[in-house]
């Protein structure tokens, strides 16, 4: 993955997916002691990132491979993301949810076209059924975050945002299965200007951190988190490009979480879902080694249950 195929990848998905804007808040500046740039991907088609990374994964191939139809496993916004993206590319989306997905994101994905097909609420249950899936219809299995055209895809909305600033010194995303982070780190890594890449999760699901620290996959006993996003695994294809590229991994609690997210809907006036409000927690978390810096943080989506706020 370099940046001949990050800038092709861009180019190829741009009539399919919304340039996103960035957002300033002067309050968050002022508590940040910082300059902040948001990349609202909440305003991406189907609200968040990951319409970049399917759209890219779907056109990468064949015709034969397409008329099959594509598969995979998510809790909500991938699924949506396949789904929309197919419908677009005229191709078939299978679906595999689990139970416990919110209603909002199973609503999503049946709009969009997709089919769902329920399982219960672990990895092994989802690569079960996803895999039969594909021995019965032929499917391509596109991963939500380990595929290297999905890490590319995702990788466009942090390049759209040096393109815009480039001369941001952090920037800041979630960590959930490490496709965006991946993305970041590799696009602040060839087109940013020393820009360093900071990772932020919850400490209830600290898989990351803890691979980060140990070089190695680590798995989460339990994931008893609000950012519903990032309860899934990093992948061997994210960590080794987390573990080149990522400066640190930052974790926060889940009263931070909620203070983050209600900051943003309160004072920018914009929906962002819970996993998205982690990037913020950690800058204002560590606040003091980005003082008088300029920072982005990858508003990684929108999609929330209003059923079920926490504030």
């Amino acid at each position: 993955m370099n940046r001949e195929q990050l800038l092709a990848c861009q180019n190829r998905i741009k009539p399919y997916i919304h340039k996103t804007p960035v957002l300033t808040s002067r309050l968050i500046n002022k508590m940040a002691e910082a300059e902040v740039y948001f990349k609202c991907e909440n305003f991406q088609r189907m609200g968040a990132y990951k319409m970049r990374g399917a759209t890219n994964a779907i056109l990468q191939l064949s015709e034969k491979e397409k008329a099959k139809g594509v598969v995979t496993h998510s809790s909500g916004n991938f699924a949506q993301a396949l789904s929309l993206a197919a419908q677009s590319l005229d191709v078939k989306a299978h679906i595999v949810m689990p139970s416990t997905a919110p209603e909002v994101k199973k609503k999503g994905v049946i709009e969009y076209g997709g089919k769902i097909y329920e399982c219960a609420p672990n990895l092994e249950a989802r690569n079960a059924a996803a895999k039969a899936i594909q021995e019965e219809t032929g499917a391509t299995f596109i991963h939500p975050s380990n595929d290297k055209n999905v890490i590319l895809g995702q990788g466009t909305a942090c390049l759209e945002l040096l393109q815009e600033y480039p001369d941001l010194n952090a920037v800041f995303a979630p960590i959930g299965g490490g496709g965006l982070i991946a993305g970041s780190a590799l696009a602040a890594f060839y087109f940013g200007n020393e820009c360093r890449v900071i990772g932020a999760e919850p400490f209830e699901v600290d898989d990351a951190y803890r691979s980060f620290h140990s070089g190695k996959i680590e798995t989460n006993a339990t994931t008893n988190t609000i950012a519903d996003g990032l309860k899934t695994e990093l992948g061997d294809n994210t960590l080794p490009v987390i573990l080149k590229h990522v400066s640190e991994i930052v974790r926060v609690t889940e009263a931070e979480i909620i203070a983050s997210m209600r900051l943003i809907w309160e004072r920018m006036k914009i929906i962002v879902e819970p996993s998205s409000a982690v990037a913020l927690a950690a800058l204002l978390k560590d606040k003091k080694k980005y003082k008088n810096q300029n920072v982005g943080i990858i508003i990684s989506g929108g999609n929330v249950d209003l059923e079920h706020l926490p504030f």
